[in-house]
């Protein structure tokens, strides 16, 4: 039978058990048909796949929250085009970005993704496996909140490819960082390596007076004292910005819109640390 993976969670109650494949703790689980089948087998031969896949891609970057909603997505994509931004050969962003959307399979925008966990890391496996990803400097994988198995499938996919780190996202108030403590944690107990925290939506900066103001209190210290207490790199803060969000919903390139945006500069210090640490 399969080994035990160093990243199975903590109820996993064991390929040589009875209940192997079958425990409620191993419901979504990769391994969990492996298991219950009773059939020795080695290691997936979806990570040696994927590593051929992805032999080309100097960076993988996961962008990770435990918290829903506090923009994960929105950064990973402004993330995306400061990086692409950094080819100084590249005009215009768009020339030097591509993307990859389970969104692009449906058959409407208003479909709906129903499924449960295996089907969720077959698609994990597809994407990585499948996408001719072709020559890049970063790929970077936006994930679901939380620490399911979706996140388990990621690292255990890319073990063998090299994951570079994982940027966590997060909001000032306590609620947010409550999640977000249990990500860095769970980022050290798997082996991935946090590159840094963004702290999002820190201030509402006033497009017409510049004037700046706390649309979520940092009452704990925000992220700057989180990373402090769990000696995690803080990246930087990205404040509101509408000119940026509209810049988003109608997908207009930002850095060229708006090059003086204070979220923008922001971004731009963040993605110059990123490349740091990554290059370094």
């Amino acid at each position: 039978m399969a080994s035990v993976p160093d990243n199975a969670p903590h109820e996993c109650p064991g390929t040589q058990s009875e209940d192997a494949g079958k425990a409620s703790a191993c419901a979504g689980c990769p391994n969990q048909n492996i298991c219950a089948s009773g059939v020795p087998a080695g290691p997936d031969p979806a990570i040696e796949l994927i590593k051929n896949r992805l032999s080309n891609v100097k960076h993988k970057i996961l962008v990770l929250s435990g918290k829903g909603g506090v923009g994960k997505s929105t950064v990973t994509s402004l993330l995306g085009h400061g990086l692409a931004k950094m080819n100084p050969d590249i005009n215009y962003v768009t020339d030097n970005l591509s993307l990859m959307s389970i969104g692009f399979l449906l058959g409407s925008p208003d479909d709906a993704v129903i499924w449960r966990g295996p089907k969720k890391n077959g698609m994990i496996k597809q994407f990585l496996s499948e996408v001719d990803w072709g020559d890049l400097d970063y790929l970077l994988i936006d994930t679901p909140p939380g620490t399911s198995d979706e996140h388990l499938s990621l690292v255990q996919y890319l073990s063998a490819a090299g994951v570079t780190g994982a940027v966590v996202v997060t909001t000032p108030q306590e609620v947010a960082l409550l999640d977000v403590r249990k990500e860095i944690q769970f980022c050290r107990k798997v082996g991935l390596p946090v590159i840094g925290v963004v702290e999002n939506m820190s201030l509402f900066v006033c497009p017409n007076c510049k004037t700046r103001s706390e649309i979520f209190p940092a009452t704990t210290g925000g992220a700057a004292q989180m990373c402090s207490t769990l000696q995690a790199p803080l990246l930087g803060a990205l404040p509101l910005d509408p000119l940026l969000a509209r810049c988003c919903d109608s997908g207009r390139d930002f850095l060229q819109e708006i090059p003086n945006s204070p979220a923008v500069s922001a971004l731009q210090s963040i993605v110059k640390q990123i490349v740091s640490t990554c290059e370094s």
